[in-house]
């Protein structure tokens, strides 16, 4: 029988291993496992595992020749994985698809939770039109939102108008900005930047979702009094389980493919 371990201790990692464990698969220290599933992002600081105090380097050197699932791995990291059988999930069609889900709901939560107004009837900007972008809009749609999309192509666009929303090519941005209430940002470059930022509302609500560098410039909208909320990870914080379902099935399928 194979043998898996599970690093991590975030919740999300922690329902992967419970699901593991109920199937009767054999758990064990990384370093006896032939596959190794790695909290997403594989490391924040280039130093340490996420979410452990297991240095990366010392980790890597250990599983040489084993298969190792993770995500997020940033490009400093990967020329170490030579000798290492890696997967990045988080580069996986069908997984990044399905984390849309739960990052979008997790965005709206976090909306609800900073805010003293409700959502239905306000101006609210997506930022980016990719697959979160996507089901984000979707259910600001659902719950009574005004919805202006931004995108870059013509085909998106189109598509954010024929989806009943409104659509803003970047080329227009700064022209709507000072009408929204609340901006969820997906684009992981600088598209809040100072220029951008003095052109809000100064009750307005950034829900930034971008991941590190973030897509705002933090330090400007503090001294603008712009409040932001940069959310991350929100799949493992707001609905580990399923993104827990979601990681393992994926991996349960690659791994009976390469069988």
């Amino acid at each position: 029988m194979e043998k898996y371990c599970i690093v991590g201790t975030d919740d999300r990692s922690n329902y992967i291993r419970k699901l593991y464990i109920d199937e009767n698969i054999n758990i064990v220290d990384f370093e006896e496992a032939d596959y190794i599933i790695s909290s997403v992002p594989f490391t924040r600081d280039l130093i340490h595992l996420t979410s452990t105090n297991i240095k990366c380097d010392e980790f890597i050197e250990k599983i040489k020749g084993k298969t190792l699932f993770t995500g997020a791995i940033k490009e400093e990291i990967k020329p170490k994985l030579k000798d290492v059988t890696y997967y990045d999930l988080m580069r996986i069609d069908e997984v990044a698809t399905l984390n849309a889900i739960p990052t979008a709901e997790g965005a709206i939560c976090e909306a609800i939770k900073n805010s003293n107004t409700v959502l239905s009837g306000k101006n609210v900007l997506v930022m980016g039109y990719g697959k979160v972008g996507k089901v984000l809009s979707q259910k600001l749609n659902g719950i009574g939102c005004n919805v202006y999309c931004e995108a870059r192509k013509e085909s998106d666009l189109a598509m954010i108008e024929a989806m009943g929303y409104n659509s803003i090519h970047l080329n227009t941005l700064d022209n709507y900005l000072n009408d929204m209430d609340y901006i969820f940002n997906t684009i992981p470059l600088m598209m809040l930047n100072e220029e951008r930022l003095r052109l809000l509302k100064e009750d307005v609500l950034i829900i930034d979702l971008a991941s590190n560098p973030g897509g705002v410039n933090f330090d400007i909208a503090n001294k603008l009094n712009r409040k932001v909320v940069w959310s991350l990870s929100l799949p493992s914080k707001v609905a580990p389980k399923s993104a827990a379902i979601y990681l393992k099935s994926t991996i349960d399928r690659i791994i009976k493919e390469i069988e």
